[in-house]
Parts: C-alpha cells; structure tokens; sequence
C-alpha cells in the first residue's frame, strides 16, 4: 500500500494506536504480569520502532496532493515554532519527570517538580506538538497533514493518557504534583500555583536548545532529504 495516502493513513494509524494500545492500563498490566517489566518495555520499543519506520516510508512515497500554498506567513512559523519546540526538548529530555518513562518512581520525592516541569509536565510532547504543527502549515499537503498530524495528535493525546496512568499509578502521590504544575505552559505560574524555577532550568539547557534549533536546519538534508537552508545562506556558508 505504499504509494498511496490510503497506505500512509493506515501506517500512520498504526503507530498512533500502537502507542495508546500498549501503554493503555488494559493491556499494560496484564502483560507486564506475563512477560515482565523488561521484555515489555523492549516489545514497546520495537512495535514503536517497526511502525515510526513504516511510517515515514508510507510518508515519502505518498503523493502530496496540495492543499495550499505556504506564502511567506505560513514559511516563517516552523522558524519561530522549533525554537520553543528545541528549548522544550532538550530541557524535557535532561529533567527528571514523573511524566516520563519510570516517571512513577518519583513518588514522594521532596522535588518530583522542578525545572522545565514549573512550566509544563509535558515539555517533550509539546515540543512534538509545535514540530508537527509547524510541519503542516509550511508543507500544506495532505502526506504532511496525515503524517504531521498523527505525531500531534498522539502528543496531545498521550499528555492525557500519561496522566490517567500517573493518576492510577501514584495514587494520593500525584495530587500534589498535578496541583502544582499544569499541562498548558505556564498556566500554573499564571494561577499562582507554581513559580517558574528558572535556575532549576538552568543556562546549560537554554544553550542546548539553541544549538539544536542552529543544528537541525543543517542537518536537514540528511534527516529529511530536503534542504530548509536559502540558497543565498548556502553560497555565504561554501
């Protein structure tokens, strides 16, 4: 079924509903009880990995069939969106959280909130969420719309599943931590229910993510085969 957006549909189905099947309470606890904590975890990965790949070779033969044309406007929102997407990746992926995978142990921990997660509990699935959103608004073809927008769409999802399985897993542990912070960013600094721990975020990660906003453009060609890079920066940079 490559080749067609039918195909890219059903790939990209796929991996969005791998994700929320398997990490669903249901199905999640019985098969830990049979196969344990580790060989789950590696089946997780390798359903994940299997389908992601199928899917961005789905995306890649699908025609694009348009659906606009992304003027000037639509172009310069990936550039303003990944900078907050990069930011909130590499400080998600660098901070303990109890939204993260194991995330559960972190139950009673005196600083179980902290850093990025002042912000939001989910700072990695929002950055997915500004990458996939800024994606479809500059490519404006239905195989960016179906593929893009499955990746938005489990992030947004998953902050609400991670949340159900935290609430079930931690018990009266997660009151506090759900109290204190907010899906939304800010929104909890906004209320006045957390401030922003900014030193906790730290400089180092700030600086992080602007090294991947400045490297991504770069490396580019090689992740997407597509070069984002004007031609006249092209000529200043040979």
């Amino acid at each position: 079924m490559l080749g067609t957006i039918e195909g890219l549909s059903f790939a990209v189905a796929c991996f969005v509903g791998g994700h929320f099947v398997l990490s669903s309470l249901r199905v999640r606890r019985p098969l830990i009880r049979a196969l344990g904590e580790g060989p789950f975890r590696a089946i997780y990965s390798m359903a994940a990995l299997g389908t992601l790949i199928w899917a961005i070779m789905a995306y890649r033969a699908a025609p694009e069939n348009p659906l606009w044309t992304a003027g000037i406007g639509l172009i310069q929102i990936p550039v303003i969106l990944m900078v907050f997407a990069c930011m909130l990746a590499v400080a998600g992926m660098t901070t303990r959280n109890v939204t993260m995978v194991g995330g559960e142990s972190m139950a009673g921990e005196p600083h179980a909130v902290s850093g990025i997660v002042t912000i939001t509990r989910h700072p990695f699935l929002w950055a997915v969420t500004l990458w996939s959103g800024g994606h479809i608004a500059t490519n404006g073809d239905l195989a960016s719309v179906v593929f893009f927008g499955g990746f938005g769409l489990l992030a947004l999802g998953g902050m609400a599943h991670i949340d159900h399985r935290r609430k079930n897993a931690m018990g009266a542990d997660w009151g506090p931590i759900a109290m204190t912070t907010s899906v939304i960013p800010f929104l909890a600094a906004i209320q006045g229910r957390r401030s922003i721990d900014w030193r906790g975020i730290g400089w180092v990660r700030f600086a992080g993510g602007v090294a991947l906003y400045l490297a991504l453009p770069v490396a580019h060609p090689w992740i997407a085969g597509i070069s984002i890079i004007p031609d006249f920066l092209l000529t200043m940079i040979r």
